[in-house]
């Protein structure tokens, strides 16, 4: 059998009705959301099932309903491998995701993922202005780079694939700088977000978030977590620990997660959440390289899966 990961999608990858498809057909999904409502006091399943998207896409409200999303989806696909008598040999997260794949590899606890993710929603949600985030798409990293030379106030936040880096800064720099990107030819995207993420400019939030992550239970990981800000696999909880607490403030580096993966033997990839942004990211990160990948979703994506796993 290959070795395979699975991944775990972050903000970005919403829409009305995720998650609703395994919430009808599955009671142990029921039970899940059910018990994340009572958690954190935010309406899960009308928000997912029927928004309003503007309501959903709030961060202190879309970082649970994803997470939650992300985990259900797990769930389902957890049952089919162990059918077949599977474990994958690593899990990863693309930034929120990284909570999700924390839970997979059981260094949190169901709960200690819901709350984390509900006080981080919080957190950054009111962390409005004065700096945000850009993804810069088709222009190579070195003119990235080159255009955020000789100033500090923005930076590369995410380092998503050869053809996609986000930036975060401050307004009006920020702006200024992707306005260049675009003259460049690159395809400019201001992103729907509060503040510039994954950034020193949320330095006011580490320390908050900081206390709320020193209270969880952290284990040792079941599963290798490949951790977007050391690029490779993590197991000890304590590391892994402070590795979380510097994520808002740090970059992702997503390229190095997937070619760490894809450099131990990973040759296979399972995206776990709604859309598929990872597909996308994970086929530019390893075009002309020998890979499969799927994602799963709902029961048609989960069929088509079990037909060709």
């Amino acid at each position: 059998m290959e070795t395979f990961a699975i991944v775990f999608p972050g903000q970005g990858s919403q829409y009305i009705g995720m998650g609703r498809d395994f919430f009808e057909n599955s009671i142990k999904i029921k039970e899940l959301f059910n018990k994340a409502e009572e958690l954190t006091n935010i309406p899960i399943k009308k928000l997912c099932f029927e928004g309003p998207l503007e309501e959903l896409t709030l961060t202190k409200n879309l970082q649970v309903c994803l997470t939650l999303v992300n985990i259900a989806c797990y769930e389902v696909l957890k049952e089919v491998l162990k059918e077949k008598n599977l474990i994958p040999s690593y899990v990863a997260g693309h930034s929120l995701g990284e909570f999700s794949a924390l839970y997979g590899s059981e260094v949190l606890s169901f709960e200690d993922t819901i709350i984390a993710v509900k006080e981080r929603g919080k957190l950054m949600g009111e962390e409005a202005g004065p700096s945000t985030m850009y993804a810069i798409i088709g222009l190579p990293l070195e003119i990235v780079q080159n255009l955020l030379s000789n100033q500090k106030e923005v930076v590369i936040s995410n380092y998503n694939s050869p053809k996609q880096f986000v930036i975060s800064g401050k307004i009006p720099k920020v702006d200024e700088i992707a306005q260049e990107a675009k003259e460049l030819g690159a395809k400019v995207v201001r992103l729907k977000v509060s503040a510039g993420f994954h950034s020193p400019f949320m330095k006011s939030i580490e320390e908050k978030f900081s206390q709320i992550l020193e209270n969880l239970t952290w284990k040792n990981a079941k599963i290798p977590f490949v951790s977007n800000i050391s690029g490779k696999e993590e197991m000890e909880g304590s590391i892994i620990k402070e590795l979380m607490k510097k994520q808002i403030v740090s970059s992702v580096r997503w390229i190095e997660c997937i070619n760490y993966m894809y450099n131990k033997g990973v040759k296979t990839f399972i995206e776990v959440g709604p859309k598929r942004v990872l597909f996308g990211l994970i086929s530019q990160i390893l075009e002309g390289k020998k890979y499969k990948i799927y994602n799963i979703e709902n029961s048609e994506t989960l069929e088509n899966f079990i037909k060709s796993f």
